[in-house]
């Protein structure tokens, strides 16, 4: 059999880590080459193992992949794609991470030609870090791993491609891009924006700043976590998946305001119904979710 050859556009957290993943599963089996930002970060893709080859020349990364991972920001997505495809092989397949479907796929499936194929998919995992060398072979390993229902590849070759995301250790789960964005938007997108507005609430405070961060404690840093992600990713995902965000924004200010009435009121009945409601809430989820995924 043929050796397996990985092209990694963005060798960074994700796509570092894809190829670690992948490294442990095919060994010699699989040749991957590397495109990252900067001199430094393919110099630490290389030592820790994640690529084969780096370069800063696109055509020298792409060229004989019989698979183009793309783990950029998700409005270079589109632009990575185009300066690519004159380099591209018949029957080459280009998968992305982008944590918003819907406008990829819009774009990308009418953008490529008959011979190269798209299978798109969504890794739900991360961490606060990003670059090479943040990387975890293990990073995928019981997290979701979304597979877009919508495909222009043929069924053998969009279900090769599936079977490579599952060496990774994540539990599939395929979705249509609308489905996507939506539960991608509940689950992950307003989250990070929330995470982000309490950092900016303790920011417009400086009076109390100083004896405030002598109280944070566990509670202020498990909630805040997220906002320390990647600025340019989590602007471009609320660019590309902005009418499902704005919308459970919005349901996000109708409960806080229902809070704040409450508080006005003094009605500690209904402040009780609102914590003890969301705890079962919650419980409940993390039962349902434990025995698939590790949230």
């Amino acid at each position: 059999m043929a050796r397996l050859h990985l092209a990694i556009i963005g060798v960074g957290l994700i796509g570092g880590s894809f190829g670690l993943a992948m490294k442990a599963a095919l060994g010699g089996d699989i040749h991957i080459t590397g495109l990252c930002r900067t001199r430094e970060s393919m110099e630490n893709a290389l030592m820790r193992g994640e690529i084969d080859e780096a370069s800063p020349d696109i055509s020298k990364v792409i060229e004989g992949a019989d698979i183009v991972y793309i783990s950029t920001p998700v409005l270079q997505i589109v632009p990575m794609t185009k300066k690519i495809l004159p380099y591209l092989k018949s029957g080459a397949v280009i998968t992305d991470v982008g944590s918003t479907k819907e406008y990829l796929w819009n774009e990308l499936s009418t953008l490529l030609p008959k011979d190269i194929y798209y299978v798109s998919g969504h890794p739900m995992t991360g961490k606060e870090k990003s670059g090479p060398m943040a990387a975890d072979k293990e990073l995928f390993r019981h997290k979701c791993y979304v597979v877009l229902s919508e495909t222009t590849a043929p069924k053998d070759v969009y279900d090769k491609v599936v079977d490579l995301f599952r060496l990774t250790g994540a539990s599939l789960t395929t979705l249509d891009a609308k489905k996507h964005d939506r539960c991608a938007s509940l689950i992950s997108h307003v989250p990070h924006v929330t995470a982000s507005a309490l950092v900016t609430l303790l920011s417009r405070h400086d009076d109390d700043m100083e004896e405030a961060i002598k109280l944070a404690g566990g509670g202020f840093k498990d909630t805040t976590r997220i906002a320390s992600s990647n600025a340019d990713m989590w602007a471009d995902i609320l660019m590309t998946n902005g009418d499902a965000i704005a919308a459970h924004l919005k349901d996000v200010q109708k409960i806080l305001g229902d809070v704040v009435e409450a508080i006005v009121a003094k009605d500690r009945g209904r402040l009780h119904d609102y914590f003890a409601s969301a705890k079962k809430r919650r419980d409940s989820i993390l039962d349902q979710t434990g025995k698939l995924f590790d949230i």
